[in-house]
């Protein structure tokens, strides 16, 4: 999901954690809700009846939606498990913090989560430019963090290979996505000719469209057009003319609602009525605000799950979720913030402990879990093995179309 331009370099994070855990002593920019608790040696500690649990969150700022929805699907979690008992019979308390959707924000919130509310593991934000300013923090103060959105590779595995030991995630990553949009636009779209229009100052649709594009290549594509747009541009005609010109018969656009809405709006406008594809960065009722409910007909998103979804489990959820929210059908964000949740207590009662490195075994050794958007297991670089759902735009609303096996 979406990372901010600023801070992509986070070497100096551990002078700046030991700098500001001091300052952070008086700082309260969240709001939290009570449940849980034990002790714990490496990373937080709980206390009493509580098992402090933190979220560093978009909660304001461009992509708030994103972790507003986050938010609510976490709530309902804790309340589902702390009505249940908790966890050995202790509340989960769910510590929120607006990170403002800015790397620096989420840095300090993660800082402030570790050092003065001493949580015993993190909701890490929702986009991953975000969540990358919080894996130095993680593994510094051995709290595990998992991030529910966050698809970009670099969450769990540096450049060099090397593992982040407290990094998680409940998302499949950006590569998965491009593959599984690539391998429908030529199996059920009968593409051949495609182009691709991505947000070239953004890793998570640069890593899309270079997933998309060696897959659809392998399929036998050709890709007749590529062109690039940056966050905040308001007017596309110009590349859009471009794309035109190449005739192509599938346009995919990685990127995120903000500008994808005025793309799509603005494509059809021109004339553009070929299917148009992305990702999970296209999830926010804000789309259809932007493009308009005719223009996103025939377009069509991976994503992590759908509330049409026949499977039981998932429309327990929805069921449960509708109750809570004044009847919202809760969205993808919504259902990743609940299994986030559901994956952190599943381990802290594996584990028998809320001490970090302990959770953190637990994370890393989880196998088979049931959750709302598919039954997963985690992989070396700690990624989960899980399937992927298509959906499509009818009349402005996402329509389930297919799950894709990993």
């Amino acid at each position: 999901m979406r990372e901010n331009k600023k801070l992509k370099k986070f070497g100096s994070l551990l002078v700046a954690s030991s700098l500001l855990a001091g300052v952070l002593a008086g700082c309260g920019n969240g709001d939290s809700s009570s449940s849980g608790g034990g002790s714990s040696s490496g990373g937080g500690s709980s206390d009493g009846d509580t098992i402090k649990i933190g979220a560093n969150l978009e909660l304001s700022g461009n992509v708030a939606s994103y972790g507003s929805s986050i938010a609510l699907g976490a709530e309902l979690a804790v309340k589902e498990i702390n009505d249940k008992g908790g966890i050995d019979g202790k509340k989960i308390e769910l510590i929120k913090v607006d990170n403002k959707s800015e790397n620096a924000e989420a840095t300090t919130a993660a800082i402030k989560l570790a050092t003065q509310d001493k949580v015993v593991a993190m909701l890490a934000p929702a986009t991953s430019g975000n969540t990358v300013a919080t894996v130095q923090i993680a593994n510094d103060n051995k709290i595990p963090i998992v991030t529910g959105s966050g698809t970009a590779p670099n969450i769990t595995v540096n450049d060099d290979g090397s593992v982040n030991e407290y990094a998680f995630r409940t998302c499949f990553i950006d590569p998965f996505q491009g593959i599984v949009a690539a391998n429908f636009a030529s199996g059920e779209l009968k593409a051949k000719n495609v182009a691709i229009f991505a947000d070239n100052a953004s890793d998570y649709a640069k890593g899309l469209a270079k997933s998309f594009k060696e897959t659809i290549t392998k399929n036998g594509g050709k890709v007749v057009e590529e062109e690039a747009y940056v966050a905040k541009d308001a007017d596309f005609r110009t590349q859009l003319t471009t794309i035109k010109a190449a005739k192509p018969d599938f346009i995919f656009i990685p990127g995120y609602y903000e500008e994808v809405g005025l793309i799509v709006k603005q494509a059809r406008e021109m004339g553009i009525d070929v299917p148009l594809m992305g990702a999970d960065g296209w999830d926010s009722p804000t789309l259809v605000e932007l493009a308009g409910a005719d223009a996103l007909n025939n377009t069509y998103i991976t994503n992590h799950y759908s509330a049409e979804d026949p499977d039981q489990k998932i429309q327990d959820f929805v069921k449960a979720f509708k109750a809570a929210n004044k009847d919202k059908a809760p969205d993808a964000f919504n259902a990743l913030g609940y299994d986030t949740i559901y994956y952190i207590a599943d381990a802290i009662k594996r584990a028998g402990s809320t001490d970090g490195e302990a959770i953190q075994k637990a994370l890393a050794d989880t196998k088979d879990l049931s959750l709302v958007t598919g039954t997963f297991s985690v992989d070396k670089d700690h990624n989960p093995i899980k399937t992927a759902t298509v959906l499509e735009f009818k009349d402005g609303k996402q329509v389930f179309n297919s799950k894709v096996n990993p």
